[in-house]
């Protein structure tokens, strides 16, 4: 294993980056798979649904569609596929890292409710993530009406701020030049970006890579306040990226919500000799399953264990917590997450659904990000034409 925790070959040096055709195809399978599970859970947001039965649906989602493909061995070794980051509901002024264990009661979605949705997965440690937010309504057929201003201006500027986002990452760019793009698409639609959420290269087995993109710059008060700027650095082509924005009606100042934490990734860099059983079992079993990836104490087979395990691995700094972050109780947050492959031909992004119709803003794009939009906008269409005249092409033969 390499310093940043990714994996490789002992006996050569495996290419692990999108210069490999072989790679590219495994980003693009898990996207597919990933796309699909949103889709499915998009369908299950509505009133009466369980937070739990959505999180296992998703998971089944994932894993069921997994184990159709790549299970062939590669010289004598079955090739890993698994969830990446796990599935997440957080509804309302939870902004995200919900992922509830199935013994916790939890209110059932109702109508109004604003669902953010999180999941990841990964084919041979290559990963692919998304996140998606959308409001509850009676049933699937049966979009929302009514859906407040104040909601649209946020979703729709998070949403767009994905989108410049995922156009301005692209070879020989710099990190700053996205954060300028996305603090001037939440000034221009009147909202504050979620400082806690940073953008992230993923390589192999790696969801954060050392390449990050913040939301906004700190300013000197978030600086004091304990906030460290992120490093200046380019992009280079065949790198991956997650393109991560979550906005809010609110200051931005978030919190830990007052839930359980769920979600842990593995510190490969400290070692410690626990003394709980429970926390041996615990971290046993993450070595063997989840050696680098986020996972969720819903995977084991033991809950009341891991519950009570699960304590000292953290207080020893042998895992590390993804808690589930809140803003304040009146304010409106939108989550939204899309892949994206630095590929010869540009950036292509390879997550994400498109953005919901009932979200209306009142508010106008700068001339600048509505050139944008309508350029992407523009290969869209031509992408699903030459898609749809390829499908009629194959129906007819």
């Amino acid at each position: 294993m390499s310093d940043d925790g990714s994996v490789y070959s002992n006996e050569a040096e495996e290419v692990s980056d999108l210069s490999s055709s072989d790679v590219c195809t495994k980003y693009q399978a898990a996207s597919k798979i990933v796309n699909l599970a949103l889709t499915g859970l998009v369908s299950q947001c509505v009133a009466g649904a369980k937070i739990i039965d959505l999180c296992q649906f998703g998971t089944v989602v994932l894993d069921s569609q997994l184990a159709k493909i790549y299970n062939k061995k590669v010289d004598g070794l079955e090739i890993e596929k698994g969830v990446s980051f796990p599935v997440c509901i957080s509804v309302n002024e939870v902004i995200c890292n919900h992922s509830p264990l199935p013994s916790e009661e939890l209110p059932e979605l109702k109508v109004g409710d604003v669902v953010k949705i999180d999941l990841g997965c990964h084919i041979d440690g290559f990963i692919s993530v998304a996140a998606h937010t959308l409001v509850v309504s009676e049933s699937a057929e049966s979009p929302p009406t009514d859906v407040d201003s104040e909601l649209g201006n946020v979703a729709v500027a998070a949403y767009n701020a994905m989108l410049v986002a995922a156009d301005a990452i692209r070879a020989g760019a710099k990190n700053t030049d996205v954060t300028k793009v996305v603090e001037r698409v939440a000034q221009n639609y009147g909202v504050n970006t979620i400082a806690t959420v940073r953008m992230h290269q993923m390589k192999r087995y790696v969801m954060d890579g050392v390449k990050e993109v913040a939301l906004k710059e700190p300013t000197a008060e978030d600086i004091e306040e304990g906030e460290e700027p992120v490093p200046e650095c380019t992009f280079e082509q065949a790198e991956v990226y997650a393109i991560d924005v979550a906005m809010t009606t609110g200051d931005g100042k978030v919190r830990p919500a007052d839930l359980r934490t769920t979600v842990f990734k593995r510190n490969v860099e400290n070692q410690y000799r626990l003394k709980m059983k429970a926390s041996r079992y615990v971290l046993s079993e993450v070595d063997k399953k989840f050696p680098t990836l986020p996972f969720t104490l819903r995977h084991f087979d033991d809950e009341r264990q891991a519950k009570m395990g699960i304590t000292e691995c953290v207080n020893h700094g042998l895992l590390m917590p993804y808690p589930s972050l809140i803003e304040k109780t009146d304010a409106k947050v939108a989550h939204f997450k899309c892949t994206v492959l630095l590929l010869p031909s540009g950036t292509t992004k390879v997550t994400g659904l498109p953005m919901p119709t009932y979200f209306k803003t009142d508010k106008e794009a700068d001339e600048e990000t509505g050139k944008i939009l309508k350029d992407l906008a523009e290969k869209e269409a031509k992408k699903a034409k030459k898609k749809a005249a390829k499908k009629k092409k194959k129906a007819k033969k």
